[in-house]
């Protein structure tokens, strides 16, 4: 049975406190990129009870996806936009969530993230991490960016934190490995750097400014 409204609520009232809860509820955060990263950020943040995501990537679901991302075997196929919604729905039925099914570039990135309060990179490619985050920190004043960098491989997962670059913007990962250096991503780890970044968002959202 579905719970209702107000006792799922409730429940998350329960666990962070109702003024904390009230300001998770209000935010819009904008994921870009759904892969091992952005599926697993997805899933924390509407666990908490984000008001509001803005799903933003172009792909479909490949089996290869299915060792290290939110997805289900026969959701293979399915954009990914669309089949995550779907699975957020199921854990998170009040959510509202946006999706944009479209390869952010520089003439759109700015568009796509312009109602959010942080936006989350996710991205494998080191130039479209580049360019998410540069559009966040040079079009907008307020706006916080997340991004991530160094996840990949069996290295320790203790090595990937969460550092604070500038009062807008937040880097979580190991820093060093890169899925680019032949190096495999790992469920387990590409779950640690996620989780980091989930957790930043609701700490910055609940008034927080340090990791």
């Amino acid at each position: 049975m579905v719970p209702t409204k107000e006792e799922f609520f409730s429940a998350l009232e329960f666990r962070h406190g109702r003024k904390n809860q009230r300001k998770f509820a209000d935010a819009t955060v904008a994921i870009c990129g759904l892969g091992g990263l952005g599926s697993n950020i997805a899933i924390c943040l509407a666990r908490a009870g984000i008001g509001k995501l803005i799903l933003i990537d172009f792909d479909v679901v490949d089996v290869s996806n299915l060792h290290r991302q939110q997805y289900m075997a026969s959701q293979v196929g399915m954009y990914k936009t669309e089949a995550l919604k779907e699975n957020l729905l199921e854990i998170n039925p009040y959510i509202t969530i946006e999706s944009c099914t479209v390869r952010m570039t520089e003439d759109n990135t700015v568009k796509l993230v312009s109602e959010a309060d942080v936006v989350c990179e996710a991205f494998d490619k080191a130039e479209c991490k580049a360019m998410v985050v540069n559009a966040v920190l040079t079009d907008f004043k307020d706006k916080i960016i997340v991004s991530g960098s160094g996840m990949a491989g069996f290295s320790s997962a203790n090595a990937i934190v969460t550092k604070k670059l500038s009062n807008r913007f937040y880097m979580c990962g190991d820093g060093v490995s890169d899925v680019n250096d032949g190096i495999g991503l790992i469920a387990s780890r590409v779950m640690v750097c996620a989780a980091h970044e989930a957790h930043i968002v609701l700490r910055l959202l609940m008034g927080e400014q340090t990791p």
